[in-house]
């Protein structure tokens, strides 16, 4: 729906007037169109989504197709039907696209993180530079239509990058253990005995542990009686140490078998250095819980990104990919430009990656992170690699940004790292009234980010947006901003 609204409510960003009269035309066409799921039709893709679906029109109403590429002709069958759009899934091909190739992974049409695997490469580093331009599109901050878009930064080889895997666990109907990701749309489990994106490591250790489970015949949780005890498998590898990170995340602190299990992962697993465990009780949509105890070997792994090392625990953030995340420090740091003696803030700092990458320039980093471990990690980080002007403290950047200003701290410089909900409404303002020389975001959602700007650009210009292929294969797009201060 959101890329149906980016094409025909750009008119609201200038004259909301036109609002009423929009929504009774829509309501008019709407009555025209009667459509049935089931009901297959001929549709021409016009363009692709923001989520990397193919979106044609069918009498007016904006038609989102899973699978299908620009330019195809395809017969396709309707899935569901809104009041403003439909969805539906291809039943044929009709002319096909010369970008179309052969997914690796035969689940890939099944479930999340697949969306363009029958996409070939070029065409999805070219898809992820049309995504930023439809999101400034859809909201318009000023002056988007003379930012210079650079082309997207991808990889030689777009396989095997990721060097986490977390995969749900649940028994079959047969009894069997599978782990694997849910199906789109649903909480049916596709049991994943191989991923052609993750790092090889992380299915070898996966798929042995999902035996040795089976072998020892673990109570699996089991959703609809909300019972039983392993949740998910989080496996983790430092791809610049060989280090490999075990988690069982679990629905109480019981875990049946434990000695076994541990004397199996030590015998049979030995590139596993650190086994954790995670207590997250009862129906929740969120994988983690706040309680995560040591079972075996280290209680965290250590990676490298350039000439620093990292420790890792469970629950602390790193980006997926480990050979583009150096891609996409470097290309926030190259669009920062610190200069010897500048302050910075490292907002939403995970374990320091950014911040500490530019403390050999800054007189003084200051970094904050809402998770204790994390910000644990990044001050452990700093005292390992030597680094002596920069902090981290736990908590938000609304919060805490303020409170360091009034203390008399005025940062330079300021990179901003945010989740994919984007920037909290109080830190823009807190950015705004502090404005700080130079500003770099960091992005993981286009959409936010251009949201994010129309508040920002009000005191900042937009010099560059670069984009990062840090997730080959889905529809996931990042970009580095160079924003510069307006005088």
């Amino acid at each position: 729906m959101a890329n149906y609204e980016s094409k025909n409510h750009r008119g609201y960003h200038r004259d909301r007037n036109q609002r009423p009269h929009q929504d009774q035309r829509r309501a008019r066409q709407t009555e025209r169109v009667q459509v049935e799921v089931g009901q297959r039709f001929p549709l021409t893709i016009k363009r692709m989504g923001i989520n990397g679906e193919g979106i044609g029109y069918y009498k007016r109403m904006a038609v989102f197709v899973p699978g299908a590429l620009t330019n195809e002709k395809a017969v396709v069958e309707v899935t569901s039907v809104a009041t403003r759009y439909l969805r539906a899934k291809v039943h044929r091909i009709r002319k096909t696209s010369p970008h179309r190739v052969e997914p690796r992974d035969s689940y890939a049409d099944q479930v999340g993180g697949f969306e363009l695997e029958h996409l070939d490469y070029p065409a999805q580093l070219a898809f992820k530079r049309d995504v930023v331009a439809q999101a400034l599109e859809r909201y318009q901050p000023e002056g988007f239509h003379s930012y210079d878009l650079r082309p997207t930064l991808g990889m030689k080889d777009p396989y095997g990058y990721r060097n986490k895997a977390q995969f749900q666990v649940r028994r079959n109907a047969e009894g069997q253990v599978e782990a694997g990701l849910y199906a789109e749309r649903s909480h049916d489990l596709i049991d994943l005995p191989t991923c052609s994106v993750q790092m090889p490591v992380t299915m070898t250790v996966m798929r042995a542990v999902v035996a040795m489970l089976q072998d020892l015949d673990m109570p699996i949780y089991d959703e609809e009686q909300k019972s039983g005890i392993v949740k998910t498998l989080v496996v983790r590898a430092a791809a610049h140490t060989d280090d490999v990170q075990l988690v069982f995340i679990t629905n109480s602190p019981k875990l049946p078998h434990k000695r076994e299990l541990l004397e199996r992962i030590a015998n049979e697993l030995p590139q596993v250095t650190s086994v954790m465990q995670n207590i997250n009780p009862g129906e929740t949509s969120l994988v983690w819980g706040d309680d995560t105890r040591h079972l075996a070997g280290a209680e965290a792994i250590t990676e490298k990104l350039g000439d620093l090392t990292f420790k890792l625990s469970a629950r602390a953030f790193l980006q997926l990919n480990p050979a583009q995340t150096e891609v996409l420090y470097d290309e926030a740091k190259k669009a920062l430009d610190l200069q010897p003696g500048q302050t910075v803030v490292d907002a939403y700092a995970g374990i320091g990656t950014i911040g500490l990458s530019l403390a050999d320039v800054a007189a003084e980093v200051r970094g904050m992170e809402i998770i204790p471990e994390a910000v644990d990690d990044a001050n452990a980080n700093a005292a390992a690699n030597g680094i002596t002007n920069a902090h981290y403290e736990v908590g938000t950047a609304e919060d805490l940004l303020p409170k360091w200003v009034m203390a008399g701290f005025r940062p330079d410089a300021i990179v901003v790292d945010p989740p994919r909900t984007g920037l909290d409404a109080t830190l823009i303002e807190t950015i705004l009234a502090i404005r700080p020389s130079k500003l770099v975001y960091v992005s993981c959602n286009p959409s936010t980010l251009a949201k994010d700007l129309v508040d920002l650009t009000a005191d900042y210009r937009v010099e560059y947006i670069q984009s990062v292929d840090m997730m080959p294969q889905t529809a996931r797009c990042e970009a580095v901003v160079k924003l510069t201060r307006r005088q």
